[in-house]
């Protein structure tokens, strides 16, 4: 009884004092991102130990007795304001606020039970509460997971897979079917090899978040596919000044015999500099013509003869250098920016066989059987520039991003060139230089029109140059003799230069969009409606130089890496000349448009659903103007093809409860080919193979639905399970054929249809939910399931009414690109040795299923890329305040590369080996010691 009247005493007791409690509560927001909340703040009552974090909307709410108290707004990476507020008995005092970024680097902090815009936690959900299905990789998991450049760190997201030189698959999909925006803005390619940019020449320095998009929104372009990737770049948002230096080891590639052209063994060399030395002779002029050069002029045209150098290949390397600075103007004003330069260099040795296949009565056998050795250097140089200024309405940025690469390359194929030949040892050898330049420039402004912000205005405009040449690329092919000569002719098609120059002369982008924010309390409904379109001019020349025999010998015998003494003793005394051989082809021009108009709600019905919706009308043009064999002065023949999409787009999400949503979405996009896989240039190789654009090439149009279910068990948690399907009308695919000389030739075409259905799987587990003894391991694992089905067209027709039949082996097969199934999966462990020595380990492993590299022509069966296992382990470790270190060992299991030729054709394959393509990339191990001053 006693117990009973002390409790309702201490009841009674404690209702009435916190009748007499008042109340602080409000929503933070950040100022740097459009005023969007922030969850996971911190706000402090100042000199007591109350205090609470905001929720997943930015809210908060603090109880305490009346009186005068200064309340304390903090996040991770962002400035610390105090507020005085005065609270009254029974009364609630809203005291909403705006933080901005303060002065170090998010990824460089490490605070516990906080969490930072970059941080997993804060993405993950940014994922939740998104309506469009995206997933998005900052920098600080970037860092954590040792990721070096963003084409690394999107590999960790599902369903993406990196697929050596060729860049990145999504859900299986090639390159093609990728797009890339950086803020929001589209650019071009530095590569017309290439759909985007090749990710990996972004380092993560200057890189805040990626977005990816697998599903279709109305306000990005509608050419993908398969994913969307938009690179938001750092900002400068504080002071900071850190050099990065590496050096990295590859077993069988550094530190190991290696061929480098002549002129590139030199301190221009090194930095990728010795183009100017190796380009066209200036007296050959714009325009080609059969013009012969005397000995005087071959002498002193060519800087770069065809000698190569044989060294020991250094240790590659890497230094980097970021600096940037904020500073805090008068009413709210900030003006900030960042400075970034990044240069590595790389040494890699490829060995392995390389063979194609023709069909002979017997079956299919070999045409050419080489024992292929690749030596390549690679340069890369990318710097940002990055002004910011803001206000509280008004924001303002400027970027510049400038990309350098250069790649050497010496290649033999040494063994049976023609099967037609009793010659097993013909060596040709291909020596060339690559070269990309890459300026984007970006002004970027959002202005909000009235104070609450509930309207804004975004607008931008970018202006890029391209120019991607191979200014010196030559080879030459004899018998070999012995270990270190070969015996060669200079008649025929022997020592052939070519010169190959893709200028892309202007690419501009642009958007402008209004945003309406609208509700009866909490303003969460919004409407947007906008422009986003992009315009671009390539121009094209391709030239060939080759020798002519005056008086010579037929044939000689040199060293095989010292051609030139024995050729420059021809050229002198007019024993051979060298002559322009170019054709009416070597030129031709691409043009290049899109614009789009669109219109998007986003609307919450209830405390569940959220609807986004909306439709966008995108117009393209591709104009292509070319001359085939016949005179320079030829007119032009132009293909056009004009587009009209309207393509619609419908995200639905559903909160079954707070911690789990089902989603839904469906849109139709459009996929452009790549710059070459439509360009009317027919690329000769030294082996006589070939890559050939189809200027008939017409867009594919896609047809994309998801599903997905999600749930967040805990902030650091999630399990995604999704199905999605697509139709893709008129795929565009790689196939291989034959040309008059039985020669292998690499085009593209348009197949009927495709459709693609499947399956992914998405976990994030804490092993905390184990054991709390685990609470410092965690496991991310994702995988993707598909199934693709491709009906061919018995017949295609050209703009011209051509009928052509179609010489694919199947009509009915699986899309070209695709694989089955793919998984990537990582383990962390993050540890302290002491309160500022943190560590993170991570053990990271992906593989992808058999696919199509080719689909199979003329009887033959397709090629097939098999399966590739890769196993990364990266430890990084903050030292100190200054001193950081990261070490990686990768690819680990370092497994054969191989392509493998069908054998299920209409002839069968009577060689012992169906090996097409082989190599070994190498076991890698680097690290990387960063200073922060």
């Amino acid at each position: 009884m006693k117990f009973r009247i002390l409790f309702i005493v201490l009841l009674i007791t404690t209702f009435s004092f916190s009748q007499n409690k008042g109340t602080v509560s409000g929503i933070l927001t950040d100022r740097d991102a459009n005023n969007q909340s922030l969850p996971f703040a911190n706000v402090l009552i100042k000199g007591t130990t109350i205090g609470t974090n905001t929720d997943i909307d930015g809210k908060y709410t603090i109880a305490m007795a009346p009186g005068n108290y200064t309340v304390q707004f903090s996040f991770v990476g962002y400035e610390s304001v105090e507020i005085p507020v005065t609270v009254v008995a029974n009364e609630t005092v809203n005291l909403n606020q705006a933080i901005g970024s303060g002065s170090y680097k998010l990824e460089d902090v490490v605070i516990k039970n906080t969490a930072s815009r970059e941080k997993e936690t804060v993405l993950l959900l940014d994922q939740k509460k998104a309506v469009v299905i995206k997933q998005s990789i900052g920098a600080q998991e970037m860092a954590r997971k040792g990721v070096s450049d963003v084409e690394e760190g999107l590999t960790k997201i599902t369903g993406i897979t990196k697929v050596g030189s060729r860049g990145l698959f999504v859900r299986g999909l090639e390159d093609r079917y990728n797009n890339l925006l950086i803020n929001d803005l589209a650019a071009p390619t530095n590569n017309p090899f290439k759909k985007i940019i090749p990710l990996d020449l972004f380092s993560t320095d200057i890189v805040g978040v990626i977005e990816v998009y697998k599903t279709f929104n109305p306000n990005i372009y509608g050419d993908f596919a398969g994913g969307t990737f938009n690179i938001q770049t750092s900002k400068g948002s504080k002071s900071v000044t850190k050099l990065n230096v590496g050096v990295g080891y590859t077993v069988n590639n550094n530190l190991e015999q290696f061929l480098i052209s002549k002129d590139a063994n030199s301190t221009k060399g090194l930095f990728g500099l010795t183009g100017n030395d190796r380009k066209l002779p200036g007296l050959l002029g714009n325009t080609p013509s059969s013009y012969t050069l005397t000995a005087d002029e071959s002498l002193r045209s060519f800087k770069s003869g065809f000698d190569v150098s044989k060294i020991n290949s250094p240790l590659n390397s890497s230094i980097g250098f970021l600096h940037s600075e904020k500073f805090n103007l008068k009413d709210d004003k900030t003006f900030s920016y960042l400075l970034s330069i990044n240069f590595d260099n790389n040494y890699s040795i490829r060995n392995g066989v390389e063979r194609t296949f023709t069909n002979n009565p017997s079956g299919f056998t070999y045409r050419n059987d080489f024992e292929n050795t690749e030596y390549r250097y690679k340069t890369s140089l990318s710097s940002l520039v990055g002004l910011n200024y803001t206000t509280d309405r008004l924001k303002l940025s400027y970027n510049t991003l400038f990309i350098r690469t250069t790649e050497n390359l010496v290649k033999d194929q040494f063994g049976v060139a023609d099967s037609n030949s009793s010659n097993n040892n013909t060596l040709i050898r291909t020596n060339q230089l690559d070269e990309s330049n890459y300026l984007n420039n970006q002004l970027l402004g959002e202005y909000a029109l009235n104070e609450d912000k509930t309207q804004n205005v975004k607008a931008a405009v970018s202006y890029a140059i391209t120019k991607y040449a191979q200014p010196d690329r030559k080879f030459f092919s004899g018998t070999r003799s012995g270990t270190d000569d070969i015996l060669v002719s200079v008649a025929g098609n022997n020592f052939i230069k070519q010169y190959l120059d893709i200028s892309g002369d202007s690419y501009f982008s642009g958007l402008g969009e209004y945003t309406l924010k609208f509700g009866k309390t909490e303003k969460n409904n919004i409407f947007t409606a906008g422009y986003n379109g992009n315009m671009s001019d390539m121009t094209s020349s391709y030239r060939f130089i080759t020798p002519v025999n005056n008086s010579a010998p037929n044939s000689f015998t040199a060293p095989l890496n010292s051609l030139d003494t024995q050729l420059n003793g021809y050229l002198a005394s007019n024993a051979i000349s060298f002559r322009e051989s170019s054709n009416a082809t070597y030129q031709a021009k691409l043009k290049e448009t899109a614009n789009a108009g669109y219109a998007n709600l986003l609307y919450k019905l209830g405390e569940k659903w959220e609807l986004n919706g909306g439709i966008r009308l995108e117009s393209t043009m591709r104009e292509t103007k070319y001359r085939t064999q016949g005179s320079f002065s030829d007119p032009f023949k132009t293909l056009k093809y004009d587009n009209l999409y309207v393509l619609p787009a419908l995200n639905v999400k559903y909160g079954l409860n707070e911690n789990s949503n089902l989603r839904f979405a469906t849109g139709k996009t459009y996929t452009r080919p790549v710059v070459m896989e439509s360009y009317p240039i027919e690329y000769i190789n030294a082996d006589g193979t070939s890559t050939k654009g189809n200027p008939f090439l017409k867009n594919s149009s896609n047809y994309n639905v998801d599903l997905k279910y999600e749930l967040f068990p805990t902030s650091k948690e999630v399990l995604v399970l999704g199905l999605f399907g697509k139709k893709i009308d008129q795929p565009i695919e790689r196939t291989f054929i034959s040309n008059a000389a039985n020669s292998t030739i690499t085009t593209y075409l348009n197949s009927d249809n495709a459709v693609l259905y499947g399956a992914e799987i998405e976990l994030l587990f804490d092993f905390a939910r184990i054991d709390k003894s685990l609470t410092d391991f965690s496991f991310g694992f994702n995988t993707s399931l598909m199934h693709t089905k491709v009906d061919v067209k018995p017949t295609t027709t050209d703009s011209d009414g051509n009928i052509t039949t179609s010489i694919e082996t199947f009509k009915n097969r699986e899309l070209q690109g695709a694989s089955k199934w793919l998984i990537n999966s990582d383990l962390k462990y993050q540890f302290d040795l002491s309160e500022s020595w943190s560590n993170t380990v991570s053990l990271v492993y992906s593989v992808f299923g058999k696919r199509i590299y080719a689909v199979g022509t003329g009887g033959l069966d397709h090629i097939y890329e098999l399966p590739v296992q890769q196993l990364d382990f990266i430890w990084s470790s903050k030292l100190s305040d200054h001193f950081d270190l990261k070490f990686s060992a990768d690819n680990l299991l370092d497994p054969i590369r191989k392509s493998e030729q069908g054998n299920s054709g209409t002839s069968i394959i009577v060689e012992n080996s169906t090996i097409t393509n082989s190599y070994k990339k190498g076991r890698g191990f680097s690290i990387n010691l960063g200073y922060t001053f």
